[in-house]
């Protein structure tokens, strides 16, 4: 007996243990929650938790090796011989089914990787988005995360915005597979132009404060990246079919080769959604497109075209009204006074149509073990506009209604109007504002490795846009021309349908970009040093207020750059801590170079000043996760320009110089998992956004400069800064009841919300702004897996704003502000109301 308990007591020792590691993407090192880790040979296995690690317990004499598996990668076998007790395996790096055509090779220039690049950041990956997205848009998938404040604006179809660290859209950059796409003559986003990519979107990274970019991209707010799917690693499709409130109605396809032996792969989706809106007179219809094509040439190159677009028409609900008048309307919240009615059909009479298509063919070159080019060619070919109507000065179009002031306009009396009038011009007709645009751009990143520890990173961003600016007539409403004598060049023009008519001109904007970067790396530390530098130059041309010959003015340059560095620590496998600085001069934009939309050059137009700094603490374990960032942004010469009637009642165009803010603020999130059914996650983020100082007397001049006056002083100092909740707190869950069963909600509390305004109107000392109600929010979701016919197939339910809360979303102070009745308060505001109780369900199949 002794001899045979001596003979098996090695064999056992060898046997017995636990196996520890982490399973992340080989390519990004991001973790990859719900791997399976199988222990070979066996039918033993475990999943992975949120930050990817695991620990199996090996009791299995024959045991060798773990398999480990996950969706989209292909199976990793790593060796445990020697087992004895404890082993970590440390970070388990697992590649794509489709190596060498990786999306995130498309996303080169902008992906933060967790506990290693020194930014705080947030990730919503694609199974979030296809539970949630629902009818909600971009904006508002990121509403639960810190320093976010996004809302629906009017509730038309693609009309939301959102607030990043309580700047606003133009200051925040986005990109779609690290291509930016902020207007580049005022850095707007304009949602509405990729309403449907959300069927196609593989994650969306959200970086605050200075961002992981390495193209010259200055963001202050942070950096939004939504990274589309390219070449699925598998053959096989979908299909889907969705409903909701209020009409709504989706259907969808997806469709994908997978990788074929010859090196070609293609993948393409498509969507139709329409519905009426939540309020009165936001009937909608947009489809989405998206397709790519991929050839892995040999292993050194591999080429990607991508395209895609989202054509689209909507309804909007672009005025803010009182609140009183909220309460009077018989529609209540749902009241929209911008809409009309003509032979019985609901008319738009403000609406947005606009489709930007955007192909880029992507370059990937292994040059050699140590060196790496990526590069990018792209194009987007912008047309459509937003309409609205006008009268001659003897009609008030508000009057011209069905009924009384809450009912739409009544377009056949217009009809009537024209009819009767004596010479065949419109008294009242429809029109359309039209922003076609040409953007052409290429991106080029090098990367080497200089050793083990240190790379070397270079690139160019190239750019040409041509923005083309006209209104022109769309309905003349029974007449038979608009009388029009906007065009010095053709005065008297009596203007059909399609003519351009009010105004018509180009803006052209060039930018040629560059930086350098240096990254090191050893164990626990990480860090990086930037440099980049960009000029901007722009160009206007207008064709109706100037004569020939004398329509174009030189090009303005402005040249702007930035620094940043920043190093991340990790203390342990749970604990890090980051830091960052950077500071940049940026342009001003457009319109702060000509004032007025005219050729007036603002001769006084400076660089914007930003410095942002930035601490961060981390931890990971297989349960916990969390994070905690304090941020100070101070930004300064923030360009501001104005038009102010004087004293002799002139118009004066003013440079305003010196506008400083500051916007400082802490956040915190975590995520949390006690077991694999249920996920905890939350966030807290407070901030103090304040502009920083008054404004002495202000210069102001008249349009050809010979005559000026002084306005001012404008006492804005300690002022909030208005257009986003500075206090914004979420709770979310989500529980999986069966192992295909899951059910979650999402907790939205927000506070310290000032209504926009413009400062120059604070001419008296202790003024206020009024501060929005604080509100909260709660949404539902469900999830169904299944079988139907032999295929897998998943039901999905949401309710949004379950209680139907009725909250105040956006809101702008009157231009009464210094009424001493008005000053402040709800009364002299105007508003939007949030979207009321919202649902969808649908169905999708995988074939």
């Amino acid at each position: 007996m002794l001899v045979l308990l001596t003979s098996l007591t090695p064999k056992d020792l060898f046997a017995q243990g636990t196996v520890t590691g982490k399973v992340v993407d080989g390519a990004t090192k991001e973790p990859l929650p719900g791997a399976t880790v199988v222990l070979k040979g066996t039918e033993k296995a475990v999943p992975t938790s949120l930050d990817g690690t695991f620990s199996l317990q090996v009791d299995d004499a024959n045991a060798s090796a773990i398999l480990v598996n996950f969706v989209g990668y292909m199976q990793k076998e790593v060796s445990i011989a020697g087992l004895n007790g404890k082993k970590n395996l440390g970070s388990i790096l697992m590649e794509s089914n489709v190596t060498s055509i990786n999306e995130v090779l498309i996303t080169t220039n902008s992906y933060a990787i967790d506990r290693e690049t020194p930014v705080a950041m947030s990730t919503i990956t694609s199974e979030i988005i296809t539970e949630k997205a629902s009818n909600q848009e971009f904006p508002e998938l990121l509403k639960s995360t810190p320093g976010v404040y996004a809302t629906k604006q009017g509730g038309g179809f693609g009309d939301s915005r959102i607030n990043l660290r309580g700047f606003q859209s133009e200051n925040v950059a986005v990109m779609i597979n690290g291509v930016p796409v902020n207007d580049m003559e005022n850095g707007r986003v304009y949602w509405s132009n990729w309403a449907g990519l959300t069927d196609v979107t593989k994650s969306m990274q959200v970086q605050r404060g200075l961002g992981a970019s390495k193209v010259a991209v200055p963001s202050i707010g942070g950096t939004i990246n939504i990274i589309t799917k390219t070449t699925d690693a598998t053959k096989g499709g979908s299909l889907f079919y969705g409903i909701g409130n209020d009409g709504y109605n989706k259907v969808g396809f997806s469709y994908a080769t997978g990788l074929t032996e010859d090196g070609w792969a293609f993948a393409a989706s498509g969507s139709k959604t329409e519905g009426n809106g939540w309020a009165d007179g936001l009937e909608f219809k947009g489809y989405n497109y998206f397709f790519n094509v991929s050839k892995l040439i040999n292993e050194k190159h591999t080429l990607s075209l991508t395209g895609f677009g989202a054509p689209q028409y909507h309804g909007q609900r672009q005025t803010r009204e009182s609140i009183q008048d909220y309460r009077n309307a018989p529609q209540g919240l749902r009241w929209n006074s911008d809409w009309g009615v003509k032979d019985g059909e609901v008319v738009n009479v403000e609406d947005n149509f606009y489709h930007k298509p955007q192909i880029s063919l992507n370059h990937y070159w292994t040059i050699d073990e140590s060196s790496f080019l990526s590069t990018a060619v792209y194009v987007s070919k912008g047309t459509g506009g937003g309409g609205g109507i006008s009268t001659d000065r003897s009609l008030n179009v508000d009057t011209i209604r069905t009924g009384d002031q809450y009912s739409p306009y009544d377009l056949d009396q217009m009809v009537d109007i024209n009819r009767n009038s004596v010479d065949g011009h419109a008294r009242a007709y429809r029109y359309a504002s039209r922003n076609d645009h040409t953007w052409y751009g290429a991106l080029s990143t090098y990367q080497k490795s200089i050793n083990a520890n240190f790379n070397i990173l270079g690139g160019a961003d190239l750019r040409y846009y041509k923005g083309v600016h006209f209104r022109e007539v769309y309905d003349l409403l029974g007449a038979d021309y608009h009388l029009d004598n906007s065009n010095v060049n053709n005065p008297n023009n009596r203007a059909r349908v399609g003519d351009k008519i009010s105004y018509y001109n180009d803006g052209l904007v060039l930018w040629e970009g560059g930086f350098l970067q240096g990254e090191y790396t050893d164990g626990t530390l990480s860090a990086f040093v930037s440099l980049a530098a960009s000029n901007t130059s722009y160009k206007r041309i207008d064709y109706f207020q100037y004569e020939e010959g004398n329509q174009a003015t030189d090009y303005q340059n402005f040249f702007g750059y930035q620094a940043k560095g920043g190093a991340n620590y990790n203390l342990s496998e749970n604990h890090n801590v980051f830091a960052n600085l950077g500071y940049f001069e940026k342009a001003p934009f457009f319109n702060a170079i000509f004032l007025e939309n005219k050729n007036i050059i603002n001769k006084d137009a400076k660089n914007e000043k930003i410095l942002s700094y930035e601490l961060g603490y981390g931890y990971r374990s297989a349960k916990l996760n969390g994070n905690i960032n304090l941020y100070r942004t101070s930004w300064n010469d923030r360009s501001f320009t104005d038009v102010i009637t004087g004293q002799s009642g002139e118009q004066f165009f003013a440079n305003i110089l010196g506008v400083d803010a500051l916007h400082q603020g802490v956040e915190l999130d975590f995520t949390y998992q006690p077991t694999t059914k249920l996920s905890v996650r939350g966030m807290a983020s407070v901030g103090n956004w304040e502009w920083t100082n008054n404004l002495d007397k202000i210069t102001v001049f008249n349009e050809d400069r010979t005559e000026s006056e002084d306005y001012g002083p404008i006492y804005m100092k300690g002022i909030k800064v208005g257009d986003a909740a500075q206090t914004t707190a979420a709770l979310g869950a989500s529980y999986s009841v069966l192992d295909d069963l899951k059910f979650g909600f999402d907790y939205n509390y927000y506070a310290n919300y000032n209504a926009d305004f413009d400062p120059t109107t604070l001419t008296e000392p202790g003024m206020k702004v009024w501060e929005v109600p604080a509100f909260s929010l709660l949404d539902l979701n469900a999830s169904f897996k299944f079988n139907i016919a032999g295929l897998k197939a998943s039901l999905y339910a949401n309710v949004n704003n379950v209680m139907d809360t009725e909250y105040i979303s956006d809101a702008q102070n009157g231009d009464d502000i210094n009424d001493e009745d008005k000053n402040g308060d709800a009364i002299g505001s105007s508003v939007f109301f949030g979207t009321g109780r919202t649902w969808t369900t649908g169905l999708k199949i995988n074939f």
